[in-house]
């Protein structure tokens, strides 16, 4: 009965700042600083993406469906800005919220190819974890990924995350290709135990980044 009483008691806007990056509130205005930052590398940061990310105008309409589904209460999005230079590099999101069952997903992922195996999307899902778990008290954060996409697959596995399965033809994507979803998740059981992985992490890549 407690749980059930108690769901997710969201509060927005929310901005997350760490040493590297700081997640900021998504604005209409950040469809053309997206396009600016992505435009040259399309290819490369997209392959993965299921709708089509190819013109300024796909930009914006991407930006308007993140703020009608923020505006239902299903996401929350963030534009990705490096905390030295203030740049926009990319974006990411909690998205499919269900706050009756205290759960989110992290997802629609993506980083300028010069900020890609750095310190980036590591802290950045070091600050959406532990939003999610310390301060929305989730039971349950979900990250999935297209089955072909191994990268992306080894990443969320290095960060703590439990496969729990495939779901077959699951997704249609803009180029007609089905796709199959692989599906990870942590628990809050499994929290503490991935927090310190992550932060392990980090403390690596700043380590090595000052040698």
């Amino acid at each position: 009965m407690g749980l059930a009483a108690s769901p997710l008691n969201i509060v927005t806007p929310i901005t997350l700042e760490g040493s590297v990056v700081r997640l900021e509130p998504i604005r209409r205005e950040h469809a053309g600083i997206f396009w600016e930052a992505a435009k040259d590398a399309l290819d490369d940061i997209f392959r993965w993406i299921p709708y089509r990310m190819k013109s300024p105008e796909d930009f914006q309409h991407v930006v308007e469906k993140a703020l009608a589904e923020q505006e239902r209460g299903e996401s929350v999005v963030f534009a990705t800005i490096e905390r030295t230079s203030g740049q926009v590099i990319g974006s990411t999101r909690f998205m499919n919220i269900d706050r009756v069952n205290r759960r989110v997903e992290i997802g629609s992922t993506w980083i300028a190819p010069a900020w890609q195996r750095t310190a980036v999307n590591t802290e950045a899902k070091y600050l959406m974890l532990c939003h999610a778990f310390e301060v929305w008290k989730c039971m349950r954060v979900e990250l999935k990924t297209d089955a072909l996409n191994q990268k992306s697959r080894n990443a969320i596995l290095r960060i703590g995350a439990k496969e729990e399965g495939t779901l077959r033809r699951h997704v249609l994507t803009w180029t007609g290709r089905v796709r199959d979803s692989v599906y990870f998740s942590i628990l809050d059981s499994e929290w503490p135990e991935a927090k310190t992985r992550l932060e392990a992490i980090l403390a690596r890549k700043a380590e090595s980044k000052n040698v």
